[in-house]
């Protein structure tokens, strides 16, 4: 039987990650990682991150690590009211904020609101991103393969999906030549 206070706290988590998600799922993940493994210890780091990484790697919606994290605490019904959590409040949102912004649409007000949330959306997804690969830190691999990857999407335009094979080709070479361990 699923503890009900443990689903109560999963909607609690998810629905307040869904109002601040600006920029989509990945923009609030390092608040995720804090929930999950540092203020409920739900999982590791490792775990959190291997939900991500599978979550990343399948294809759909980027809040399917959401899903996995449900998932995982809590089994199906925990994956199902963790889903439903990070997409209600957002879809409420966004469904009064369209409303509203119909009569604003190309005012200044409306052109300074759109403008002020593109850094912060950017913002947000770096900080995410930094806070995963820190955790990773200890690695001495990481941090070329980070560094790599940057440098490959941006200066050649590639798809992602490449930096990430690249990416775990060398991490699996490293592992399996013994120059390093991952497990």
């Amino acid at each position: 039987m699923i503890d009900p206070i443990i689903l109560g706290r999963l909607s609690l988590v998810f629905s307040k990650m869904s109002l601040m998600a600006i920029g989509g799922s990945n923009a609030v993940l390092t608040a995720y990682q804090y929930e999950v493994v540092d203020h409920y210890h739900w999982m590791t780091n490792e775990t959190f991150n291997q939900l991500f990484a599978l979550a990343q790697l399948a294809p759909g919606p980027n809040v399917m690590v959401v899903t996995l994290i449900g998932w995982y605490v809590a089994g199906l019904l925990g994956a199902i009211v963790a889903t439903l959590s990070m997409l209600a409040p957002a879809c409420l949102l966004a469904l009064l904020v369209g409303r509203l912004a119909n009569r604003f649409i190309g005012t200044n007000q409306y052109r300074l609101l759109q403008n002020a949330l593109i850094p912060l959306a950017i913002g947000l997804a770096l900080a995410s991103g930094l806070n995963l690969a820190s955790t990773q830190m200890s690695n001495w691999i990481i941090l070329p393969i980070i560094a790599g990857s940057t440098a490959f999407i941006f200066y050649l335009k590639a798809n992602s999906i490449w930096s990430l094979l690249i990416g775990a080709l060398v991490v699996l070479t490293a592992h399996y030549s013994g120059l390093m361990s991952f497990l």
